[in-house]
Protein backbone atom coordinates (compact mmCIF):
# COMPACT_ATOMS: atom_id res chain seq x y z
CA UNK A 1 0.00 0.00 0.00
CA UNK A 2 1.17 3.70 -0.60
CA UNK A 3 1.65 5.90 2.01
CA UNK A 4 -0.69 8.39 2.17
CA UNK A 5 0.49 12.02 1.13
CA UNK A 6 1.15 15.00 3.46
CA UNK A 7 -1.00 17.33 4.35
CA UNK A 8 1.83 19.68 4.81
CA UNK A 9 2.16 19.75 0.54
CA UNK A 10 1.79 23.17 -0.61
CA UNK A 11 -0.25 24.18 -3.14
CA UNK A 12 0.34 23.25 -6.64
CA UNK A 13 -1.14 23.44 -10.00
CA UNK A 14 -3.55 26.02 -11.32
CA UNK A 15 -6.92 25.52 -9.00
CA UNK A 16 -7.94 28.78 -8.36
CA UNK A 17 -9.24 29.07 -4.48
CA UNK A 18 -12.62 31.35 -5.61
CA UNK A 19 -13.69 28.66 -8.32
CA UNK A 20 -16.57 27.64 -5.74
CA UNK A 21 -17.29 31.18 -5.53
CA UNK A 22 -17.18 32.02 -9.06
CA UNK A 23 -19.52 29.01 -10.02
CA UNK A 24 -21.96 29.88 -7.11
CA UNK A 25 -22.70 33.25 -8.69
CA UNK A 26 -24.49 31.73 -11.55
CA UNK A 27 -28.23 32.81 -12.06
CA UNK A 28 -29.17 28.66 -12.23
CA UNK A 29 -27.27 26.20 -10.72
CA UNK A 30 -23.39 25.30 -12.03
CA UNK A 31 -23.54 21.95 -14.33
CA UNK A 32 -20.98 19.35 -13.69
CA UNK A 33 -20.26 16.94 -16.45
CA UNK A 34 -19.49 13.58 -15.64
CA UNK A 35 -16.63 11.82 -16.90
CA UNK A 36 -15.90 8.40 -15.38
CA UNK A 37 -12.72 6.62 -16.57
CA UNK A 38 -13.92 3.67 -15.49
CA UNK A 39 -14.62 -0.39 -17.01
CA UNK A 40 -17.75 -0.86 -14.18
CA UNK A 41 -19.57 2.40 -13.57
CA UNK A 42 -23.26 1.89 -13.69
CA UNK A 43 -23.99 3.91 -16.72
CA UNK A 44 -20.99 4.54 -18.83
CA UNK A 45 -18.51 1.78 -17.79
CA UNK A 46 -15.60 1.30 -20.68
CA UNK A 47 -16.89 4.28 -22.93
CA UNK A 48 -14.27 6.40 -22.05
CA UNK A 49 -11.21 4.62 -20.32
CA UNK A 50 -9.05 5.29 -23.51
CA UNK A 51 -7.67 8.58 -23.20
CA UNK A 52 -8.25 9.87 -26.31
CA UNK A 53 -12.20 8.73 -25.80
CA UNK A 54 -11.79 10.76 -22.51
CA UNK A 55 -10.54 13.82 -23.85
CA UNK A 56 -13.34 14.08 -26.73
CA UNK A 57 -15.54 12.97 -23.83
CA UNK A 58 -14.61 16.42 -22.03
CA UNK A 59 -14.50 18.62 -25.30
CA UNK A 60 -17.68 17.76 -26.01
CA UNK A 61 -19.18 18.65 -22.56
CA UNK A 62 -17.36 21.68 -22.94
CA UNK A 63 -18.66 22.87 -25.89
CA UNK A 64 -21.99 21.92 -24.61
CA UNK A 65 -21.59 24.04 -21.87
CA UNK A 66 -20.40 22.33 -18.90
CA UNK A 67 -19.32 24.00 -15.45
CA UNK A 68 -17.16 21.86 -14.23
CA UNK A 69 -15.86 18.67 -15.25
CA UNK A 70 -15.63 15.81 -12.62
CA UNK A 71 -13.65 12.64 -13.53
CA UNK A 72 -13.26 9.67 -11.59
CA UNK A 73 -10.93 6.79 -12.18
CA UNK A 74 -12.90 4.10 -9.98
CA UNK A 75 -16.39 3.23 -9.94
CA UNK A 76 -18.33 4.42 -6.98
CA UNK A 77 -21.54 2.56 -8.47
CA UNK A 78 -23.85 3.32 -5.75
CA UNK A 79 -25.40 -0.53 -6.66
CA UNK A 80 -23.46 -3.84 -5.45
CA UNK A 81 -21.09 -4.97 -7.89
CA UNK A 82 -18.82 -1.91 -7.70
CA UNK A 83 -14.89 -3.23 -7.58
CA UNK A 84 -12.18 -1.66 -5.51
CA UNK A 85 -9.42 -0.94 -7.02
CA UNK A 86 -6.11 0.29 -5.55
CA UNK A 87 -4.63 4.02 -5.71
CA UNK A 88 -2.04 2.61 -8.34
CA UNK A 89 -4.89 1.19 -10.11
CA UNK A 90 -6.91 5.40 -9.89
CA UNK A 91 -3.70 6.67 -10.69
CA UNK A 92 -2.47 4.50 -13.48
CA UNK A 93 -5.62 5.54 -15.46
CA UNK A 94 -5.91 9.18 -14.24
CA UNK A 95 -1.78 9.85 -15.80
CA UNK A 96 -2.50 9.80 -19.06
CA UNK A 97 -4.97 12.00 -20.03
CA UNK A 98 -5.43 14.10 -16.61
CA UNK A 99 -3.18 17.25 -17.27
CA UNK A 100 -4.67 17.14 -20.56
CA UNK A 101 -8.53 17.63 -19.67
CA UNK A 102 -6.96 20.46 -17.31
CA UNK A 103 -5.68 21.70 -19.60
CA UNK A 104 -8.83 22.56 -21.57
CA UNK A 105 -9.44 25.37 -19.31
CA UNK A 106 -12.98 24.08 -17.36
CA UNK A 107 -12.71 23.66 -13.61
CA UNK A 108 -12.00 19.97 -13.46
CA UNK A 109 -12.83 17.72 -10.31
CA UNK A 110 -11.73 14.55 -8.77
CA UNK A 111 -13.85 11.72 -7.83
CA UNK A 112 -12.49 9.52 -5.51
CA UNK A 113 -12.18 8.68 -2.00
CA UNK A 114 -8.38 8.03 -1.36
CA UNK A 115 -6.38 11.45 -0.41
CA UNK A 116 -3.43 10.08 -2.65
CA UNK A 117 -5.22 10.14 -5.85
CA UNK A 118 -7.03 13.56 -4.71
CA UNK A 119 -3.03 15.01 -3.84
CA UNK A 120 -2.22 13.79 -7.36
CA UNK A 121 -5.01 15.84 -9.25
CA UNK A 122 -4.26 18.64 -7.28
CA UNK A 123 -0.78 18.81 -8.25
CA UNK A 124 -2.31 18.76 -11.59
CA UNK A 125 -3.87 21.63 -11.70
CA UNK A 126 -7.35 20.21 -10.52
CA UNK A 127 -9.58 22.89 -8.76
CA UNK A 128 -12.36 20.61 -6.17
CA UNK A 129 -11.80 17.75 -4.15
CA UNK A 130 -15.22 15.35 -4.68
CA UNK A 131 -15.12 12.59 -1.92
CA UNK A 132 -18.45 10.47 -1.86
CA UNK A 133 -17.79 9.03 1.95
CA UNK A 134 -17.63 12.57 3.07
CA UNK A 135 -14.29 12.98 4.69
CA UNK A 136 -14.98 9.78 6.91
CA UNK A 137 -13.40 7.12 5.00
CA UNK A 138 -9.92 8.20 4.41
CA UNK A 139 -7.92 10.38 7.80
CA UNK A 140 -5.73 12.18 5.32
CA UNK A 141 -8.43 13.50 2.92
CA UNK A 142 -9.05 16.42 5.46
CA UNK A 143 -5.84 17.28 6.39
CA UNK A 144 -5.05 17.29 2.40
CA UNK A 145 -7.94 19.37 1.72
CA UNK A 146 -7.30 21.56 4.66
CA UNK A 147 -3.35 22.04 3.65
CA UNK A 148 -4.24 22.65 -0.58
CA UNK A 149 -7.71 25.06 0.12
CA UNK A 150 -9.19 23.52 -2.40
CA UNK A 151 -13.05 23.43 -2.22
CA UNK A 152 -14.35 19.84 -1.52
CA UNK A 153 -18.28 18.33 -2.23
CA UNK A 154 -19.06 15.73 0.96
CA UNK A 155 -21.47 13.82 0.25
CA UNK A 156 -23.38 11.48 2.13
CA UNK A 157 -23.01 7.66 2.33
CA UNK A 158 -23.74 4.71 3.97
CA UNK A 159 -22.43 1.03 3.10
CA UNK A 160 -26.08 -0.74 2.86
CA UNK A 161 -29.35 0.71 2.65
CA UNK A 162 -31.50 0.37 5.27
CA UNK A 163 -35.62 0.73 4.77
CA UNK A 164 -36.18 1.15 8.09
CA UNK A 165 -34.36 4.19 9.53
CA UNK A 166 -34.85 7.85 8.93
CA UNK A 167 -32.91 8.62 6.14
CA UNK A 168 -33.28 12.31 6.84
CA UNK A 169 -31.84 12.25 10.23
CA UNK A 170 -28.89 9.71 9.44
CA UNK A 171 -27.89 12.26 6.43
CA UNK A 172 -28.03 15.02 8.89
CA UNK A 173 -26.11 13.38 11.56
CA UNK A 174 -23.61 12.01 9.11
CA UNK A 175 -23.65 15.73 7.65
CA UNK A 176 -22.45 16.81 11.07
CA UNK A 177 -19.88 14.40 11.60
CA UNK A 178 -18.05 15.12 8.26
CA UNK A 179 -18.44 19.10 9.14
CA UNK A 180 -16.75 18.35 12.36
CA UNK A 181 -13.90 16.50 10.65
CA UNK A 182 -13.59 19.42 8.54
CA UNK A 183 -13.56 21.74 11.20
CA UNK A 184 -10.89 19.74 13.36
CA UNK A 185 -9.05 19.44 10.28
CA UNK A 186 -8.90 23.56 9.35
CA UNK A 187 -11.41 23.44 6.00
CA UNK A 188 -12.75 26.44 5.50
CA UNK A 189 -16.54 26.19 5.98
CA UNK A 190 -16.79 28.58 2.47
CA UNK A 191 -14.98 25.60 0.82
CA UNK A 192 -17.36 22.85 1.67
CA UNK A 193 -20.57 21.15 -0.50
CA UNK A 194 -23.14 18.79 0.59
CA UNK A 195 -24.02 16.13 -1.58
CA UNK A 196 -26.88 13.93 -0.31
CA UNK A 197 -25.63 10.99 -2.24
CA UNK A 198 -28.46 9.93 -4.13
CA UNK A 199 -28.62 6.17 -4.76
CA UNK A 200 -25.92 5.70 -2.70
CA UNK A 201 -26.50 3.42 0.50
CA UNK A 202 -30.76 4.81 -0.08
CA UNK A 203 -33.42 2.62 -0.91
CA UNK A 204 -35.54 4.01 -3.81
CA UNK A 205 -37.93 5.93 -1.59
CA UNK A 206 -35.39 7.19 0.34
CA UNK A 207 -33.41 9.38 -2.73
CA UNK A 208 -36.77 10.26 -3.38
CA UNK A 209 -37.82 11.57 0.45
CA UNK A 210 -34.14 12.96 -0.05
CA UNK A 211 -34.95 15.24 -2.97
CA UNK A 212 -38.48 16.38 -1.72
CA UNK A 213 -37.00 17.02 1.71
CA UNK A 214 -33.83 18.69 -0.03
CA UNK A 215 -34.48 22.42 1.78
CA UNK A 216 -34.26 20.62 5.07
CA UNK A 217 -30.35 20.65 4.80
CA UNK A 218 -30.59 24.34 4.34
CA UNK A 219 -30.05 24.26 8.12
CA UNK A 220 -26.21 23.68 7.30
CA UNK A 221 -25.85 26.83 5.43
CA UNK A 222 -23.81 25.58 2.69
CA UNK A 223 -23.97 25.24 -1.12
CA UNK A 224 -25.91 21.43 -2.37
CA UNK A 225 -24.59 19.89 -4.58
CA UNK A 226 -27.27 17.02 -6.51
CA UNK A 227 -26.51 14.04 -8.46
CA UNK A 228 -29.61 11.89 -9.45
CA UNK A 229 -28.60 11.52 -12.95
CA UNK A 230 -29.62 8.05 -14.60
CA UNK A 231 -30.17 6.55 -10.71
CA UNK A 232 -32.31 3.81 -10.43
CA UNK A 233 -34.77 5.40 -8.69
CA UNK A 234 -36.12 6.78 -11.66
CA UNK A 235 -36.78 2.91 -12.90
CA UNK A 236 -38.57 2.26 -9.42
CA UNK A 237 -41.36 5.29 -10.86
CA UNK A 238 -40.96 4.39 -14.71
CA UNK A 239 -39.14 1.03 -15.82
CA UNK A 240 -35.71 1.98 -17.58
CA UNK A 241 -32.42 1.29 -18.49
CA UNK A 242 -29.88 3.84 -16.85
CA UNK A 243 -29.88 5.25 -20.80
CA UNK A 244 -33.35 5.60 -21.21
CA UNK A 245 -33.44 7.70 -18.02
CA UNK A 246 -33.19 11.48 -19.48
CA UNK A 247 -36.50 13.02 -18.60
CA UNK A 248 -36.38 11.17 -15.36
CA UNK A 249 -33.25 12.90 -14.72
CA UNK A 250 -34.02 16.35 -15.62
CA UNK A 251 -37.41 16.10 -13.63
CA UNK A 252 -35.75 15.27 -10.42
CA UNK A 253 -32.69 18.10 -11.17
CA UNK A 254 -35.15 20.42 -11.60
CA UNK A 255 -36.73 19.65 -8.63
CA UNK A 256 -33.48 19.84 -6.86
CA UNK A 257 -32.90 23.33 -7.80
CA UNK A 258 -36.31 24.05 -7.25
CA UNK A 259 -35.45 23.55 -3.70
CA UNK A 260 -32.30 24.86 -3.51
CA UNK A 261 -28.94 22.83 -5.48
CA UNK A 262 -26.60 24.79 -6.28
CA UNK A 263 -24.36 22.66 -8.63
CA UNK A 264 -26.18 19.35 -10.76
CA UNK A 265 -24.39 16.82 -11.44
CA UNK A 266 -25.02 14.98 -14.79
CA UNK A 267 -23.91 12.43 -17.43
CA UNK A 268 -26.46 14.40 -20.02
CA UNK A 269 -24.30 18.50 -20.09
CA UNK A 270 -26.35 19.68 -23.09
CA UNK A 271 -29.78 18.60 -22.12
CA UNK A 272 -30.39 19.79 -18.67
CA UNK A 273 -28.27 22.90 -19.09
CA UNK A 274 -31.05 23.52 -21.30
CA UNK A 275 -33.73 22.58 -18.75
CA UNK A 276 -32.13 24.90 -16.37
CA UNK A 277 -32.25 28.12 -18.65
CA UNK A 278 -35.53 27.43 -19.88
CA UNK A 279 -36.93 26.80 -16.13
CA UNK A 280 -35.01 29.51 -14.95
CA UNK A 281 -36.22 31.88 -17.66
CA UNK A 282 -39.83 30.67 -16.70
CA UNK A 283 -39.76 31.29 -13.45
CA UNK A 284 -38.17 35.13 -13.51
CA UNK A 285 -41.73 36.25 -15.54
CA UNK A 286 -44.08 36.89 -13.34
CA UNK A 287 -47.28 34.55 -12.69
CA UNK A 288 -49.99 37.63 -13.30
CA UNK A 289 -50.28 41.00 -14.40
CA UNK A 290 -49.97 43.77 -11.95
Amino acid sequence: MNASPSPTVPPAGSARPDVLRILLERPIPAVMGVLNITPDSFSDGGEFIAPEQALARARAMIEAGVDIIDIGAESTRPYKGAKAVTADDELARLKPVLAGIVALGVPVSIDSMKAEVVAYALDQGVAIANDVWGLQRDPAMAPLVAARGVPVIVMHNRDDADPAIDIITDMKTFFLRSLDIAAKAGIARDRIVLDPGIGFGKTAEQSMTALARLREFEMFGLPILVGASRKRFIASVSPSEPKERLAGSIAAHLIAAQRGARIIRTHDVAETLQALLVAHAIESKPESKP
